[in-house]
């Protein structure tokens, strides 16, 4: 068996659960081949969020998950060099918490609609209109934004971190939905702020409880950036993470997941015998990545794709990170 065989039969190994053809594999291989030969050569690891297509997951992909969890394995990686196949944002994180290392995005139109909108400024305005409420910004956040704000938080330990102030009132960004989601289960009187996921914001409630009708027992899990009244309807709210090991835990057989649809596809190449049902979306800015683009990033390592943060603002950012360590 010659290396490009050996790489497709490696590939149709996890992608074949998915439908992909053999044939699909084979042309797929001599790609990860040289991506992989690469990274050995740069000393580099790939970090790619769920959200990534399958061929990144399993073909090519050190590290998968959540992005903030991402930013935490690469700090324990040995690489020089990391490429975060997933939102500038994340590959933000990735530098402030690996300060040492050089971080690569393989897109620069690989944005988030929630990160976009939001600015250090418009923080410190919610600041002065709202003086001694704490502000709390999702990791869903530019550097600039983390800098400006008390802590960070995760959809995991959002609830957690909120509720461990004493004040009545906080300011959680940018997410208005999440916001609104916190403010039921926290009883705080959460201010948010008006920026919406692409992929959450639209989910659909009327279709949430048509498959429920449709599918008994079936269990739904949203994410926390979904409208508050979809998650109402969902057996679990939280994040990518959340519900994976729900699934990977859980004795039931179907699923419906209300997040993008790369989780999806993960989950079903890794928990053999489950089933999930459709409604998922696809995030326009995660397929903004490619094998080809990483391939570009480790041939060449371009200062244009290289994430560079000022000095002031990555150190207050990691105070706001740090100090979700300590309050979840």
């Amino acid at each position: 068996m010659d290396e490009i065989e050996a790489e497709a039969e490696r590939l149709h190994s996890a992608l074949g659960k998915l439908g992909w053809s053999k044939s699909a594999c084979e042309a797929y291989a001599p790609l990860t081949l040289e991506i992989i030969r690469l990274k050995k050569e740069k000393n580099a690891a790939i970090l790619a969020h769920s959200y990534q297509t399958p061929d990144i997951i399993f073909g090519v992909a050190d590290f998968t998950g959540d992005s903030y969890g991402l930013s935490v394995q690469a700090s324990r990686s040995n690489a020089d060099v990391l490429v975060f196949s997933g939102v500038k944002f994340m590959a933000e994180t990735a530098k402030i918490l690996n300060p040492k290392k050089r971080v690569f995005i393989p897109s620069l139109e690989a944005g988030c609609s929630l990160a976009d909108d939001i600015s250090a400024e418009d923080v410190r305005a919610l600041r002065r209109m709202h003086p001694g409420a704490p502000v709390v910004c999702y990791v869903n956040t530019s550097a600039e934004v983390k800098a400006e704000s008390d802590v960070c938080c995760t959809s995991s330990n959002a609830e957690k971190i909120i509720s461990s102030f004493p004040q009545d009132e906080i300011i959680f960004i940018p997410d208005g939905f999440m916001a609104q989601n916190l403010a039921i289960k926290t009883g705080k009187r959460i201010i948010g702020w008006k920026a919406r996921c692409v992929v959450h914001q639209s989910v659909d409630k009327k279709k949430v409880m048509a498959i429920k009708r449709h599918f008994p027992g079936i269990k739904v899990l949203a994410h926390s950036e979904c409208p508050p009244e979809v998650a109402q309807e969902a057996d679990l709210v939280g994040g990518t993470t959340d519900m994976e090991k729900f699934v990977l835990s859980s004795p039931h057989s179907r699923f419906l997941l209300l997040t993008e649809c790369g989780l999806s596809d993960r989950l079903r190449a890794k928990a053999e015998g489950k089933e999930f049902v459709g409604l998922c979306s696809l995030c326009p800015y995660m397929k903004k990545n490619s094998l080809a683009a990483i391939l570009r990033i480790l041939q060449n390592l371009p200062k244009e794709n290289e994430i560079i943060l000022p000095e002031p603002v990555a150190a207050k950012a990691k105070r706001a990170l740090d100090r979700m360590f300590e309050l979840s």
